[in-house]
């Protein structure tokens, strides 16, 4: 079930590129990017990244949107995002199925109110969810037609409609709540028919949602705080976050053989 034994402090962001059929993942905390056997050190906090040729990622941190040159690792700066606020970092973030990119951001220390989800697409960053607090859950159906997030001390995970250039319409609605459980929905990911997969922090599992939002299973993790999830094929990975905790395997990185396929993640297109 382990993946890679490496300790994150924050582990978050599992990207399964597939072009390389490689995984990469980030510890937050550690201002690193790492896939099996190596890393990359960033000077800010980085959390979240997208795939857009072979090559290069599109990469999000606590004050910009840039791309990284996987080979050369030279990077370029696409926009700032939130570089004026000392208070903030990035968070969770996915592609979407049209080719943008959705990045959340939350307070350094989960102030309430703090976070927002953006949309990159075509150049453009928009606001898309203000007054937030931990953004986390952002994937898409495979209809390209609903989009998931959750602001996760809510314990609600929210879908919206989506137009076809993919910028939301009409309200978001509950489509997984959590109230009154011991459950707090972390990173999600929905697979090629439509179940979303829930890491859920502080309990060390991952929920299976049918597309109606009913609990069909869970996997459980040797890691309490599992942040979240990405498929490469019928792999689920899971990243875990190590802060707080000292147990064996706190931060690590795991894998699980499942009878789902997931959905190809989808490619940014910048221009």
């Amino acid at each position: 079930m382990i993946f890679d034994d490496t300790r994150c402090e924050l582990g978050e962001g599992p990207l399964w590129h597939p072009l390389r059929q490689q995984l990469f993942w980030f510890d937050i905390l550690g201002k690193r990017l790492h896939t099996k056997g190596q890393h990359w050190d960033f000077d800010d906090h980085v959390s979240a990244a997208g795939w857009i040729d072979h090559d290069t990622l599109i990469v999000a941190s606590s004050r910009a949107l840039m791309t990284f040159d996987i080979i050369t690792v030279d990077t370029e700066h696409l926009c700032d995002l939130e570089a004026d606020n000392p208070v903030t970092r990035s968070n969770d973030g996915r592609a979407d199925p049209q080719g943008g990119f959705w990045i959340g951001t939350m307070g350094m220390d989960a102030e309430m109110g703090a976070g927002t989800i953006y949309r990159y697409y075509r150049g453009e960053l928009r606001v898309l969810f203000a007054d937030l607090q931990i953004t986390n859950a952002i994937c898409f159906a495979p209809s390209e037609q609903t989009a998931y997030f959750t602001d996760t001390n809510t314990q609600m995970i929210m879908a919206i409609d989506l137009d076809p250039d993919g910028w939301p319409t009409g309200d978001p609605r509950i489509h997984i709540d959590l109230r009154g459980t011991d459950f707090r929905p972390d990173g999600a990911v929905a697979d090629e028919a439509g179940n979303l997969f829930s890491a859920q922090w502080g309990v060390g599992r991952i929920a299976v949602y049918d597309p109606n939002g009913t609990l069909i299973e869970a996997f459980d993790l040797p890691a309490i705080q599992s942040s979240c999830p990405a498929f490469g094929g019928q792999t689920l990975y899971c990243t875990s976050a190590a802060v707080g905790r000292d147990g064996p395997d706190d931060g690590k990185t795991f894998a699980i053989q499942t009878r789902y396929t997931g959905q190809t993640e989808h490619q940014v297109i910048l221009l």
